[in-house]
């Protein structure tokens, strides 16, 4: 799936990695921030679409609502072995996100474990619209 208009680049950060994400809407935003996170800890053309979970978290504010999205995926990464490749955001309203994680259980020998990512921070987080597009700077802990 192309997105020509949501993508993310990575910024240099001392001892942790760091993301800016870029799209048009503030679904696209959460979704575009999921794809940099699984990029970040494998290499996403190699996961394929074989299962899906629902997603659902809450918070105050869309910092919050960006951690806790991005926490409970990597929460569902390291209980579950699961690693996704697509995402698909159905509501985000108010202090809710909910959507779809699309992916397949990791497989030892397919599947490469790039970074070992133990949290998403709130050091340096911004999630905001400029200018009719919507961005965020997202620091993740190694």
């Amino acid at each position: 799936m192309k997105h020509d208009t949501m993508g993310y680049a990575f910024l240099d950060h001392t001892g942790d990695i760091g993301i800016r994400v870029w799209a048009d809407d503030v679904k696209g935003l959460f979704e575009e921030a999921a794809r940099a996170l699984f990029d970040i800890i494998t290499d996403r053309k190699k996961v394929e679409i074989h299962l899906s979970r629902e997603v659902a978290v809450e918070g105050s504010g869309r910092e919050e609502l960006m951690v806790a999205w991005l926490n409970e995926l990597l929460y569902l990464h390291e209980v579950e072995e699961l690693l996704f490749c697509d995402f698909a955001l159905s509501e985000i309203e108010g202090g809710s996100v909910k959507g779809v994680a699309m992916g397949e259980k990791f497989q030892e020998g397919r599947h490469l474990i790039k970074t070992g990512v133990k949290a998403v921070t709130y050091h340096q987080l911004e999630v905001k619209e400029k200018d009719g597009r919507w961005q965020a700077r997202i620091i993740f802990d190694i």
